[in-house]
């Protein structure tokens, strides 16, 4: 089911050109509106000019900033705090999934990744429960 784009605006960072293409199409098709970002800084600027969005999808490494940087920088931010984040990470060692989460990430997948499983994981964090 696509999600009604109006307020439903994703920020994407990801800095490989082959997973940010595959999630941008992903999100897009299933009703998304998303805001990319390639690295770090980038990433900065966006969360300290724009509004908030729906949720944050990020990568973990990064150029300039990493992914666990960003998530102490949006929970640290007046308006972002609440934001929903699911990290992205192509490192298996189970310590870089236990630190996002401890960092305050909502959610955290290995890369690759299965299209359908981050659209549910996705959605069950911008829905509220029940």
């Amino acid at each position: 089911m696509a999600q009604d784009p109006d307020g439903q605006r994703i920020l994407l960072v990801e800095d490989s050109d082959v997973a940010a293409t595959l999630l941008q199409y992903l999100l897009m098709a299933d009703g998304w509106s998303v805001s990319t970002c390639r690295d770090g800084r980038e990433a900065q600027r966006f969360i300290e000019n724009e509004p908030p969005v729906a949720a944050a999808l990020l990568d973990i490494l990064l150029p300039y900033s990493s992914g666990f940087h960003l998530v102490q920088m949006i929970r640290g931010h007046a308006t972002w705090k609440d934001v929903p984040i699911m990290m992205l990470t192509g490192n298996a060692k189970r310590n870089h999934m236990v630190r996002a989460i401890e960092l305050g990430a909502n959610d955290c997948m290995l890369k690759p990744f299965q299209p359908d499983e981050v659209l549910t994981r996705l959605k069950r964090l911008v829905q509220p429960a029940g």
